[in-house]
């Protein structure tokens, strides 16, 4: 099996995420993987699944994901049936960190408890 096939799920999600600017090159053993991510979020998704695959330091991968947006962690469009507190579980397992996400938006939240779906919330950097 080669590399490419043993992180097919890395270079798939990474199609899935729109990383720009990408390469993989496998040599002398090592798939070298570089791209831009569109936040951090996408990153630490890529990451997460590149250590499913070969581990917290796999020594056949070498990756180099830049972020291509600084200014947060990432966005999110409200669902129906969510609440910020669900939304900072999802994103920071901590639902109390919905303080942080509806500081963010006050340009488009007046009260945390009243959020509707279709609203694009900035989740940012803790």
């Amino acid at each position: 099996m080669s590399l490419q096939d043993k992180y097919r799920a890395v270079l798939n999600l990474g199609e899935e995420l729109g990383v720009q600017n990408g390469s993989v090159v496998e040599e002398g053993g090592v798939l070298k993987v570089r791209g831009t991510a569109a936040d951090q979020y996408a990153k630490n998704q890529l990451w997460d699944k590149i250590k499913e695959i070969g581990g917290d330091n796999p020594s056949d991968f070498i990756a180099d994901i830049s972020v291509a947006n600084t200014g947060y962690y990432t966005k999110h469009t409200v669902a129906k049936g969510e609440s910020l507190s669900l939304i900072a579980k999802h994103y920071f397992k901590d639902p109390m960190k919905y303080k942080q996400i509806f500081e963010a938006n006050k340009d488009v939240l007046n009260n945390p408890d009243l959020i509707h779906p279709g609203q694009e919330l900035v989740i940012p950097n803790i």
